[in-house]
């Protein structure tokens, strides 16, 4: 299978609330939505897009955008499309959650290994990339002033990653979710025992409940399109359908590859439409070692 181009486009950014702008991810893989988030004397930049040459395309469109304001830079976590070119934002001050930070540290080297592997394309992009850490980290919650605007950023604990992050605009009533929640595919599941096996599937459907039952006005997630808050809820039943068809199975007592079989046949029917087939599998694996 050849894979697209993993490029950030920045000539599509729309605009989706005052001051609140997003470089959309326009459906190609391993590109994340990107935000721009404006106030009266600072600018936060949410994600970097992979690598350096993506990441200098964001800094110079969000540097056009700042207009000689201050920037910040955060990231939703530390995978590579989402934090692997924060090495280029150095007149920036990079503030993350401290379990992203630790991600990013001991889990950074091994990730930039298997990505590079996935293709020639994607290994361009990651050429040169330096895991340089975060200037700022804070432990579960910081509010960011950016003068007449306060950004929230709030560490939900385990769910997609250990370090996931939300970025909410109060005053917009704006949340970038990063991966918690997507749009057009099934959930990704980073399931890669031994090696990386920190995703949750039980404890992603608490978080995701608990940012639907605030019922933000915007939702942007980490890939597809931005939405209301119906984004949240069709996560969240997806997550809770694949827990309970899962479990269901697992009682009577199926060998693992049945349930994945019958799992991945249940969820395709209910969303044909919808990308990402082979995560269900990883999500299925997941789900039987947490129970």
């Amino acid at each position: 299978m050849t894979l697209m181009e993993p490029v950030v486009d920045v000539t599509g950014a729309e605009d989706i609330a005052r001051d609140v702008v997003v470089i959309p991810n326009r459906r190609v893989p391993l590109v994340p939505n990107i935000g721009i988030i404006g106030g009266r004397d600072a600018v936060l930049v949410v994600e970097t897009g992979m690598g350096p040459r993506n990441a200098e395309k964001v800094l110079a469109f969000a540097a056009e955008y700042a207009k000689g304001r201050e920037l910040y830079l955060t990231t939703t976590h530390f995978h590579p499309e989402h934090a692997f070119g924060a090495q280029v934002f150095t007149a920036a001050t990079y503030l993350v959650n401290r379990q992203q930070a630790q991600d990013r540290g001991g889990k950074g080297p091994g990730y930039l290994a298997m990505f590079s592997g996935l293709g020639d394309a994607i290994a361009r992009e990651l050429h040169g990339v330096e895991l340089t850490p975060p200037d700022l980290v804070y432990d579960q919650s910081y509010d960011l002033d950016l003068g007449g605007r306060v950004v929230e950023l709030r560490a939900t604990g385990r769910a997609h990653s250990r370090g996931d992050q939300v970025v909410r605009v109060p005053d917009e009533d704006v949340l970038f979710t990063g991966d918690l929640a997507e749009t057009g595919q099934f959930a990704i599941f980073p399931w890669f025992p031994p090696h990386d096996v920190d995703v949750s599937g039980i404890r992603w459907i608490e978080v995701v409940r608990r940012l639907a039952a605030e019922h933000p006005r915007v939702v942007v997630p980490g890939h597809g399109d931005p939405g209301g808050p119906q984004v949240l809820a069709d996560v969240l039943d997806h997550l809770e359908l694949l827990r309970d068809e899962t479990w269901l199975r697992q009682d009577s007592a199926m060998d693992e590859q049945t349930i994945v079989d019958e799992v991945t046949d249940v969820l395709v029917r209910r969303r044909p439409d919808w990308e990402g087939r082979d995560w269900i599998e990883k999500g299925v694996r997941c789900l039987c070692a947490e129970r």
